[in-house]
């Protein structure tokens, strides 16, 4: 795929984001990451059910963690709130999640 073809991908990707996103930015921020991947390799550590297959070799929670939600199927909900006291609950699915 060209480079064109990608970044126009890329931008109707945004806007359907930017429609359903109204506070804060369309991307997963690294403070949501990391408080995601941190809760999940928690719950994962005291047993919880793995839910992406993972290679046999990969034992770190934290890992393990990262990989569920590279793959978007967490189950979870990040809440937005502004000053004022409104807020906007975004299911992590639908927030972009950079490649880095």
């Amino acid at each position: 795929m060209s480079s064109f073809l990608e970044s126009r991908e890329l931008r109707k990707l945004y806007k359907k984001v930017r429609k359903y996103v109204k506070i804060g930015p369309i991307f997963l921020t690294r403070y949501e990451k990391a408080r995601i991947v941190g809760a999940r390799a928690l719950q994962i550590s005291f047993g919880a059910p793995i839910l992406v297959n993972k290679p046999i070799d990969m034992i770190d929670p934290i890992k393990i963690a990262q990989l569920e939600l590279r793959s978007k199927i967490l189950p979870l909900t990040i809440r937005r709130e502004y000053p004022s006291e409104e807020y906007q609950d975004i299911p992590i699915n639908k927030l972009i999640l950079k490649k880095k």
